[in-house]
């Protein structure tokens, strides 16, 4: 799948300069196209890969390149005023090589939490290509200003987009971990996540065949439906084929010398689909009920089969509910791991989303009642006593 990605603020400039840095590493190609937007100068000029002609700077007139410190509103009303400046640089991709947009955005921050739904409305509204957004909700201690910033932004982004898909920083941080440190390996988390995904399909000349090929028209027909998505992904390491046999589906740890039958091999690919679906996702929630699926299936050849997909595909569709569940292969020959990933589109049963608008509307009430506390005590300090003195203006 050929994506033009636009990363919005601090965490979506970052997520986009990693998905440049893996399409490098894999060759997998996923990104046609990278933009960066930021209202913070020093943002822009730490990213690495994101071409400098494609870096924008907004908001320059109102917070003079320094960012809007959390405040997602103004983040919104730059985005809105500053929208052709972002269209300028979107004017240099190529549309008709891209199958989608992907705006790729922190919900927490200020800038991009409220730039990026108004960049989704303003790309609907031009192009016919579908436009995703990749919202990555901040962890519970980042701060209530972050949670309200967060609920307000994805209820508002999952609207404008044809599909919102999560990844929850909360269900990735480890304790203990640096702030930094945590961030910079969720974001390769995300990022091998959706690259397997978006790259499953693309075949080079002279390169492997998928016994049942996985394409962008699968992947643009399972997000359809709109609302939310969450992935999945377990892998496995494999072995080296040895002797040039080709025996099939040699995993690592397998105790017999002679290789693994056809049903081992089923049985092995149908469990990585378990651990994918019921281990942790992105946005952790509830699988039954998800309205769309799809199972990508990623390794080299001989240790995939169509057998074993099309049984995980089977269970999925049973775990789930859903008649909508698609599947297929995508064979990387090189690869040291067999790796399943799975996409839910449309779930509904996401504990974290409710708990992420409570948490906000508490909030919300108590940032306005500190506000008129604030404002009394203000009134207090300043009040005119008897020997009433006159202002200066």
């Amino acid at each position: 799948m050929k994506l033009a990605m636009i990363g919005f603020g601090q965490a979506g400039g970052k997520i986009v300069d990693k998905f440049l840095e893996y399409d490098e590493r894999t060759g997998s190609g996923i990104v046609r196209s990278a933009v960066a937007v930021n209202t913070a100068k020093a943002d822009l000029l730490g990213l690495e890969r994101v071409p400098e002609d494609n870096r924008v700077l907004i908001g320059q007139a109102r917070v003079k390149g320094h960012g809007v410190g959390a405040d997602n509103e103004l983040g919104a009303e730059i985005a809105e005023e500053d929208i052709d400046e972002i269209q300028g640089a979107i004017d240099n991709i190529p549309v008709h090589e891209v199958d989608a947009f992907l705006i790729v955005a922190g919900l927490g921050g200020g800038t991009g939490s409220g730039g990026s739904p108004v960049l989704a409305k303003h790309l609907k509204r031009i192009y016919t290509e579908p436009v995703y957004g990749l919202g990555v909700l901040p962890g519970g201690d980042e701060g209530g200003i972050y949670t309200l910033n967060a609920a307000r932004s994805f209820q508002t982004f999952v609207r404008e987009v044809d599909n919102l898909l999560v990844f929850d920083n909360d269900a990735w941080r480890k304790s203990g971990e640096s702030v930094q440190g945590g961030y910079d390996e969720i974001n390769d988390e995300i990022v091998k996540r959706f690259g397997i995904l978006f790259g499953a399909g693309e075949v080079e000349q002279g390169g492997a065949v998928a016994e049942s090929v996985v394409d962008s028209s699968e992947i643009i027909n399972t997000l359809a439906g709109g609302g939310v998505s969450t992935v999945g992904y377990a892998a496995e390491e494999v072995e080296p084929e040895q002797g040039g046999g080709g025996l099939l589906s040699r995993f690592k740890g397998d105790d017999s010398d002679d290789g693994m039958d056809t049903a081992n091999t089923t049985n092995r690919i149908t469990s990585l689909v378990r651990k994918a679906a019921l281990g942790r996702l992105t946005l952790p929630c509830e699988i039954d009920g998800a309205e769309r699926a799809l199972l990508v299936l990623s390794g080299p050849p001989k240790h995939l089969n169509r057998k074993g997909i099309e049984r995980g595909r089977k269970w999925l569709e049973e775990q789930t509910g859903s008649m909508e569940v698609r599947g297929g292969d995508y064979p990387v020959p090189e690869s040291g791991y067999v790796a399943s990933v799975i996409l839910l589109s449309g779930v509904h049963n996401v504990p974290r989303i409710k708990e992420l608008q409570q948490v906000a509307i508490e909030a919300q009430d108590n940032i306005d009642e500190i506000r008129q506390e604030s404002k009394a005590n203000l009134e207090e300090l300043v009040e005119d006593d008897d020997d009433e003195l006159d202002p200066l203006f």
